[in-house]
């Protein structure tokens, strides 16, 4: 996720200077960019003139890679965290009470600047911060600020792997495709490209409930609503739910 970012950022010149720092090389074409640095360790002098530090790492291998960089970080420096189902209060545990922090979390598309992100902040962080990380951000596509940090996890589950969801849908229609006849790498076209074009649809009519849209494909005892019979008896939604709790819930427990 972080390279992906980063990759959008640096396409659209959003940064002045990135350093990295991470244990392999720089993939191209980070490697030979002039604004990007890399290191495979950190030192001090990295740090002390930023104004943003972002860790973006698996939860599990937060504090091996934070514990012994933390302190050196100032404490005017903004961190910015992609850290699945860690908390604000865990984070503030590396850094000093003053520290701002702001927890993030983005979605894949963002590499293609179509992403939605979700936000929450400490007390710490200042207006200047905030349009910063928002300028940012805005890059990716669409930021939402959240005030309830318990939020976060329900919001991971549902936009930040709803990505994976939508791209499962793609595989189910392509297979219920072929089942009915269709060869098979027409029926995976056929499945990605009617979902890329209900998306850019829905995208262009934002004002219009999702429902909506639905009911205007559906002619009253026509074949979609066959298919709409079967896909809404409550078995889907129930699915849905009970796939988005256990999201959450694993969430909740990478902060532990």
């Amino acid at each position: 996720m972080g390279s992906a970012m980063l990759r959008m950022w640096q396409d659209r010149g959003a940064l002045s200077h990135v350093h990295v720092i991470k244990p392999s090389p720089l993939p191209e074409p980070f490697a030979t960019a002039q604004n990007i640095s890399y290191s495979p360790a950190f030192d001090e002098s990295m740090v002390m003139n930023s104004d943003i530090f972002m860790i973006a790492v698996k939860p599990q291998m937060l504090e091996r890679a934070i514990f012994s960089v933390a302190k050196h970080i100032p404490e005017r420096c903004c961190i910015l965290s992609i850290l699945a189902g860690k908390e604000l209060s865990t984070l503030l545990d590396f850094f000093n009470n003053k520290q701002p922090i702001v927890r993030i979390m983005p979605n894949t598309p963002s590499s293609i600047g179509k992403g939605v992100s979700a936000a929450v902040a400490n007390e710490s962080v200042t207006l200047d911060q905030r349009r910063k990380v928002e300028l940012l951000l805005g890059v990716l596509g669409s930021l939402y600020w959240v005030k309830d940090e318990n939020l976060m996890n329900a919001i991971a589950a549902l936009s930040g792997s709803g990505p994976a969801y939508v791209f499962y849908l793609i595989e189910v229609l392509s297979k219920a495709g072929r089942n009915i006849g269709i060869p098979a790498n027409l029926a995976e076209a056929l499945a990605r490209q009617t979902v890329i074009g209900s998306a850019a649809l829905a995208e262009k009519d934002g004002h219009i409930p999702a429902s909506t849209l639905r009911e205007d494909v559906t002619s009253p005892g026509g074949s979609t609503a066959e298919a709409l019979r079967i896909l809404m008896d409550g078995k889907l939604e129930s699915i849905f739910c009970d796939a988005l709790k256990a999201a959450k819930n694993r969430g909740e427990e990478l902060n532990n």
